[in-house]
C-alpha cells in the first residue's frame, strides 16, 4: 500500500515524534490532541515536550503544509493511536484514553483504512478491545480495514534517531494488515520491519520492559545487601561484570518513566497466578525509594526539621519527563517524615507534582541544606564539584556520579548508595 495521508491521535513523547518524522517523508499528516493547550502551542509552532532536534521538525513539517494540528480526526488513509496508557491507583491498566482514541476514529473510518494502536497495552488489547469498537461501523477488521499493533521502541533523548534506525515490530490481526502496517512504516523506519500477529506484538513490548525491570530489581536489591554486608556494590558489580556472560545494571533510588515501571503491572494483571517473578521485581523496585530514605536515616537521623536539597526530579538524566519518578517519591517520603525540602531540577516542572515544586537555579537549591541528596544524574548535576557543596555537611549519592578522584579527595562527608565499606 502507498500513504499519502495519514492521523496520529496523542501528542505525546511518541505521538508528536511519530508524526513529525512522516510528515518530513513528505506525508500529509494530521496530529490530534484532546488537550487545547497543546493544540494552541503546537499551532504556534512551539512545543509542550522537549526533545532534542523535534522542535525544527515540527517546525519544518508545518511551514511545509505537510503537518497540521487539531483536536478531532479526519478521514484519512490510516490512523496512529499514540495515546498514554497509565496504570490505576490498584496497578491495573487504565485503558480510557485508548478507548476514548478508538471511539473518536469510527466516525471518519473507511473501507481500506489502516488502523495502528501504539500505545503499550495488555495483551490481547487490540483483538479484544480496539478491534469490537472499531467494528461499530458495521465493517469487519481484517477484511473491511487492516487493524495492526506495533509498539514504539525509543529511548528519551535519542526518539528522533531510534525512530528510524530501531527495528520496528507490527503486529497484524492478520497477514494482510501485518503487511499495511508494514508499507506504513516504510515510509521512514530505516531498521529491519519485522510483522507478527497482534497479540505477539504487544507481548514483546511488555517483554522488553519487564525483562529490564528484573534486571534492575536484582541490582537494586545488591545495592541493599552490600549496604548490610559492608562493601562496595559499584565495585563488586564492575568486577561481576568482568565474568563474558554477566551484565549486572546500576542500582539507583528507583524505577520511573511512563514503560518500565509501568509494563510489568499489565502482564501481572492479565496473569496473577504465573507471573510471581515479575510481581516481586515490581515492589522491589517500588520500594527502592523507602530504602534510599531509611539509609539516609541511618547517618544523619531523625529527619523532622532537616532541610535537605533534592537534586534531580525527572524519572531519568537529562529528558524532561517527570511521569513515575522515584525521585519523586523519594522527596514526598523525606517531607512525610518532617524534612524541609528544597529540590532541582534542570527542566521546569509543568505543574506541582503532589505539592512538590521544584526551582531551576542549582544555586539557589544548596543554600542553607544540612544534606543534599543527588537523584538524578543529569549533566548540570554531573558538572558539581565539592565546592559547590562546601556548606553541604552530608552528601548522599544514589547514582555514583562522586566516585572519582575530585570527590574521593575531597574534606565533605560523601556517601554513596550501595557503599558501605568501612574502609573507603
Amino acid at each position: 500500500m502507498k500513504f499519502n495521508n495519514i492521523c496520529v491521535l496523542g501528542m505525546g513523547y511518541i505521538g508528536l515524534p511519530t508524526a513529525s518524522t512522516f510528515a518530513s517523508r513528505g506525508l500529509s499528516v494530521l496530529g490530534v490532541d484532546v488537550n487545547p493547550h497543546i493544540i494552541e502551542t503546537l499551532n504556534k509552532g512551539e512545543l509542550h515536550i522537549v526533545e532534542p532536534g523535534l522542535r525544527p521538525l515540527v517546525q519544518n513539517a508545518i511551514a511545509r503544509g505537510n503537518l497540521r494540528f487539531s483536536l478531532t480526526p479526519a478521514e484519512t488513509q490510516a490512523f496512529i493511536i499514540a495515546v498514554p496508557t497509565p496504570f490505576k491507583g490498584d496497578k491495573q491498566a487504565d485503558m480510557r484514553f485508548v478507548i476514548s482514541a478508538t471511539e473518536a476514529v469510527v466516525p471518519h473510518l473507511r473501507k481500506g483504512n489502516l488502523v495502528v494502536l501504539e500505545s503499550t497495552s495488555p495483551p490481547r488489547t487490540t483483538v479484544d478491545l480496539v478491534r469490537p469498537i472499531l467494528e461499530r461501523t458495521g465493517m469487519k477488521a481484517g477484511t473491511d480495514f487492516f487493524l495492526a499493533y506495533s509498539p514504539e521502541r525509543v529511548l528519551p533523548g535519542q526518539i528522533l534517531r531510534e525512530l528510524v534506525e530501531n527495528a520496528r515490530v507490527i503486529g497484524g490481526i492478520n497477514p494482510e494488515s501485518a503487511a499495511a502496517g508494514r508499507d506504513l512504516y516504510a515510509e521512514f523506519v530505516q531498521g529491519e520491519i519485522f510483522t507478527t500477529d497482534a497479540t505477539t506484538a504487544e507481548m514483546v513490548k511488555l517483554m522488553e520492559n519487564t525483562y529490564r525491570d528484573i534486571n534492575i530489581a536484582i541490582a537494586n536489591e545488591f545495592s541493599r545487601l552490600a549496604d548490610r554486608f559492608g562493601i562496595d556494590v559499584w565495585e563488586a558489580i564492575r568486577l561481576a561484570n568482568r565474568h563474558p556472560r554477566v551484565k549486572i545494571l546500576n542500582p539507583g533510588p528507583g524505577v520511573g518513566g511512563h514503560c518500565i515501571s509501568v509494563d510489568p503491572w499489565f502482564l501481572v494483571e492479565a496473569a496473577p497466578d504465573i507471573t510471581p517473578l515479575i510481581h516481586t521485581s515490581r515492589k522491589v523496585n517500588d520500594s527502592q525509594p523507602h530504602f534510599v530514605v531509611s539509609w539516609m536515616e541511618q547517618h544523619i537521623g531523625n529527619l523532622g526539621g532537616k532541610r535537605i536539597c533534592a537534586l534531580g526530579l525527572t524519572y531519568k538524566p537529562d529528558v524532561d519527563d517527570f511521569r513515575e519518578s522515584p525521585a519523586i517519591e523519594v522527596v514526598h517520603l523525606l517531607k512525610q517524615k518532617g524534612a524541609l525540602v528544597k529540590s532541582y531540577d534542570p527542566y521546569p516542572m509543568r505543574e506541582a507534582e503532589g505539592g512538590i515544586f521544584a526551582t531551576t537555579n542549582l544555586s539557589d537549591s544548596l543554600e542553607n541544606c544540612d544534606a543534599a541528596v543527588i537523584l538524578v544524574a543529569h549533566q548540570e548535576v554531573r558538572a558539581l564539584k565539592p565546592l559547590d557543596l562546601k556548606n553541604v555537611s552530608t552528601i548522599f549519592d544514589t547514582v555514583n556520579i562522586t566516585d572519582t578522584p575530585v570527590w574521593l579527595s575531597a574534606n565533605s562527608q560523601v556517601l554513596r548508595l550501595g557503599n558501605n565499606r568501612k574502609d573507603g
